[in-house]
């Protein structure tokens, strides 16, 4: 039986013996960091946000594809709305025939104080017969009670207008609440970024909450590095930093925008100082918003590399220079006064 051709054992050795040889000069020749400086592997990213529903309803057109680039506010999807356009309409002449009413309210209003000054003046000339006796008690009490008559009819006009008018404002506020659902069934973007998925067709149900899109939030790019409790302490919210990419010969300046107060790798039993040497906090390093969307086209989440945060300095140390490999911006970038080099 004729075999087929192998490398030699000897051979694959020297293979992995070569690559482990260049492995280890290449990590021997990349400078050594300063003391007040800390490093991590990551890799970008950003927050992922789902378009959904307000409104349960069918998915009447989907704008936007996967990949696109989307601005703030932009139109991504819309839900079909002749259900709700008929309940405005609905609601709006519900609103019209209120203000007919107030209309209506206001007329009585008018007719009641009519009749109170018509009250008040019979009453005057009673008041003025009755010293004279030229008519009688009776017909003075005649007077006076329907003085007290017209007044409870203009405030029982008065009230009918405000209630009236409390209607109308209550049918104004349903007339509201279908118009923001109809705004609501248009699904906007709420920043800059790109689409990652598409979870819908135009034609489906959905319930509210329906998933209908998931963007990348470009605004808002990081890359999250974990470092031990010996040099998180020396970390604080602003302090500069660089994110250095695999894919890139040099390095992006950036910004620590948060540092975990608990640790994320916490051992069972921390007695040992080998063990508390274990935490790790995780620590995110944002790129300046300004310099991600200037090169919008070519952010990518997901790419590995290297981020590089200044720590405090101690006591008996001043801040050392950034190494000249992190200092070397591309004109591209012109953020180095920003950066602080």
């Amino acid at each position: 039986m004729k075999q087929g051709n192998k490398l030699p054992f000897s051979a694959v050795l020297l293979v992995i013996v070569a690559v482990a040889f260049w492995l280890l000069w290449d990590y021997i020749q990349q400078p050594s960091l300063p003391s007040d400086f800390a490093s991590g592997n990551g890799r970008i990213e950003a927050v992922q946000v789902d378009i959904s529903t307000k409104i349960a309803g069918r998915v009447q057109k989907v704008i936007a594809s996967e990949g696109d680039l989307v601005q703030p506010q932009q139109a991504l999807a819309r839900i079909n709305t002749d259900q709700l356009q008929a309940q405005l309409l609905r609601a709006e002449a519900d609103v019209a025939a209120g203000e007919s009413l107030i209309a209506s309210a206001k007329a009585s209003i008018a007719q009641a104080k009519a009749q109170q000054l018509l009250a008040k003046q019979e009453l005057s000339r009673a008041s003025d017969l009755i010293k004279k006796s030229a008519i009688s008690k009776e017909t003075y009490d005649t007077r006076v009670s329907a003085l007290a008559v017209a007044d409870a009819s203009v405030e029982a006009a008065d009230a009918m207008l405000i209630s009236r008018q409390r209607n109308v404002d209550a049918l104004k506020a349903g007339v509201h609440e279908i118009q923001t659902q109809i705004e609501d069934a248009t699904l906007v973007s709420p920043s800059i970024g790109r689409v990652l998925y598409r979870l819908a067709e135009p034609g489906e149900v959905l319930g509210s909450g329906g998933k209908v899109l998931t963007i990348i939030n470009l605004a808002d790019v990081y890359m999250e590095i974990f470092l031990p409790s010996s040099q998180v302490h020396r970390i604080a919210i602003g302090a500069e930093a660089r994110v250095k990419l695999d894919i890139l010969d040099y390095p992006i300046p950036a910004t620590v925008s948060f540092v975990s107060p608990e640790s994320q790798f916490t051992p069972k039993q921390v007695e040992t100082q080998s063990e508390r040497d274990k935490l790790m906090f995780r620590v995110k390093v944002r790129i300046p918003q300004e310099l991600v969307l200037s090169h919008i086209e070519q952010v990518k989440t997901g790419v590995r590399g290297v981020a590089y945060v200044r720590l405090a300095p101690t006591d008996n140390e001043s801040p050392s220079e950034w190494p000249e490999y992190l200092q070397n911006f591309p004109p591209a970038l012109n953020l180095s006064e920003k950066s602080g080099n």
